[in-house]
């Protein structure tokens, strides 16, 4: 590492304004950090290279660097990205030995607000315009990235979004089914009239081998934002209320009845389990039909049959997992993830301009145009996406009143990977109740020696 004590980050945020035309520092340098210095690591500052780490491979890191090619074209920066898919313990592993990459892309805000805690990210207010991002950003998205000294640390570079509802669109339109429920009462209503007909309203599979469970986490996700609204939400994942509290239990009886209803779901209780995600809307599209509706993420589409992904406009159909109209909240939640981008690096300028332009609405046409990916920008050229489908789905949240992170990955490990999933099963197949199940789960969060250790 070479940098000189006497540059300031206000220096570094000036070079990568004028780099990028874009605003750039918001604070004093006194700000910047201790002593006016932000996180260093062992790169060479202001060298031209910028390396980033994240999880994703494959043709999304292909795509992703597709997405830089004009950038560094035009700055001539050149970006570095490594893919590693044991990403949480890789980042730790390198911070640790003085190697961290001068961004890192964390796939899920726990291992953000961790490294923030360890003063090894810099607050992104220091260099990133936060009036303007929580004007273009999905209501909500930044939440996930502040820690407990109310400081942001990082912003999002990709969206997921799990609230959407999936029909096969010849089959759902043909039965004159409603297309735009306004809350779950009406949604409970069409399925009613789907059964009426002999066909089963929900497609539904959990199986995931070891990961068995996740699916369910999310259902249990969406009643809590849906009855009680994002407060009481936040303060369940981050354990301000307890796991079994009533509100939690409320939200296991909501799906409860919609998933325990006779006929409501193919296959009935048992299926579920033994159907894997990936295949559980693989039903919907027989002739005639199996089932007919999915709530899944904006990711199922890579699971559907191959015919079916090369015309997705003309085969699916979507509309939002609605509304609650019998909670304490009546707004439209989305819940959903994403990535977010955190500088690692506070003292080098092409870092700076490289998160300044990744977290930004103009970052990730090529990528958009592959397929797969969403900004998480409502003022995003929806143009860019490859189909109807996509756009409907970023109006769909850019509508939406606020956006929560999926509630597993907020939560410690232990929980969110581990007791959540595997009571979640206990609960589906009868052999413990939501009481027992919550209870459970409560006695099995970690204390703040066991979440940091």
């Amino acid at each position: 590492m070479s940098v000189s004590p006497r540059r300031t980050l206000a220096a570094s945020c000036g070079l990568a304004t004028a780099t990028l035309l874009l605003a750039g520092c918001l604070q004093p340098p006194s700000t910047a950090g201790e002593g006016g210095f932000g996180p260093d690591n062992a790169e060479t500052d202001a060298d031209g290279v910028v390396t980033i780490l994240g999880a994703f491979g494959g043709d999304e890191a292909t795509l992703f660097n597709e997405s830089l090619a004009e950038f560094s074209e035009r700055t001539g920066i050149t970006v570095q990205y490594t893919s590693d898919q044991d990403f949480t313990n890789t980042i730790r592993a390198r911070v640790g030995s003085g190697q961290a990459p001068d961004i890192a892309i964390f796939p899920q805000p726990g291992g953000l607000l961790e490294q923030a805690e360890a003063g090894t990210v810099q607050p992104a207010d220091l260099f990133l315009d936060m009036d303007s991002l929580d004007q273009t950003l999905v209501p909500g998205f930044l939440d996930a990235a502040t820690a407990q000294d109310g400081r942001i640390y990082g912003a999002p570079m990709r969206m997921a979004v799990k609230s959407i509802v999936w029909y096969p669109l010849q089959a759902y339109t043909d039965g004159g089914y409603d297309t735009d429920p306004a809350d779950l009462d009406e949604l409970a209503e069409i399925a009613t009239q789907i059964r009426d007909t002999g066909t089963t309203p929900w497609c539904m599979g959990w199986n995931a081998d070891q990961a068995t469970g996740w699916v369910g986490t999310d259902w249990i996700e969406e009643y809590m934002l849906r009855l009680w609204g994002p407060d009481v939400y936040d303060q369940w994942t981050s354990h301000e209320i307890p796991f079994n509290d009533d509100r939690v239990i409320a939200a296991f009886d909501a799906y409860g009845e919609l998933v325990n209803t006779p006929d409501n779901v193919y296959g009935g209780t048992s299926a579920i389990l033994s159907t894997s995600f990936s295949e559980a809307m693989l039903p919907a599209f027989e002739d005639p039909p199996g089932c007919l509706l999915e709530r899944q993420g904006n990711f199922v589409t890579g699971f559907f049959p191959e015919d079916v992904q090369e015309n997705l406009d003309e085969e699916v159909g979507i509309f939002v997992f609605p509304r609650s109209t019998d909670g304490d909240y009546d707004g439209q939640p989305v819940l959903g993830g994403g990535d977010l981008a955190a500088l690692m690096n506070g003292n080098d300028p092409d870092s700076v301009a490289v998160m300044q332009f990744i977290t930004s609405p103009e970052f990730g046409g090529p990528w958009a145009a592959g397929g797969g990916w969403l900004s998480p920008h409502t003022t995003f050229d929806t143009d860019q996406y490859p189909d109807d489908i996509t756009r409907q789905t970023a109006q769909i949240v850019s509508a939406a009143d606020v956006f929560r992170y999926d509630g597993s990955d907020l939560m410690p490990n232990a929980v969110g990977g581990g007791t959540f999933w595997t009571g979640m099963v206990q609960w589906l197949s009868g052999d413990r109740t939501a009481e027992q199940v919550t209870t459970d789960i409560e006695n099995s969060w970690p204390t703040a020696e066991e979440a940091t250790s």
